[in-house]
């Protein structure tokens, strides 16, 4: 796998020319957990190729740029949709009981 590294607008470190979505990030905190470390960081510009935009929308579609991950030195492709996040708070639409007006 061949990555070509490219200049950020923000921080040092460099943005990969490939991935259709980068985001730039400062580190403002970092907190110790006893086996590792935890970063918190701030989000300073997002880049994004213009051709994963959609024009009605506006929204980026990044579920059809390909995506891939990386897991133990290993990059593998992501696959068919499994599930959607929010399953479990999702708003159940609830049937309103109508009544009719009892005449007096």
């Amino acid at each position: 796998m061949h990555l070509t590294p490219e200049k950020a607008q923000i921080v040092k470190a460099p943005l990969i020319a490939e991935s259709p979505l980068n985001i730039e990030c400062k580190v403002v905190e970092i907190k110790e957990l006893g086996t590792h470390d935890m970063f918190l960081a701030e989000v300073v510009a997002v880049n994004g190729d213009e051709k994963y935009f959609d024009p009605s929308t506006g929204l980026f579609q990044l579920n059809q740029a390909d995506l891939i991950t990386y897991s133990h030195g290993k990059y593998y492709a992501l696959g068919e949709k499994i599930g959607k996040f929010g399953f479990s708070i999702e708003k159940i639409q609830h049937k309103r009981k109508t009544s009719t007006p009892k005449n007096k």
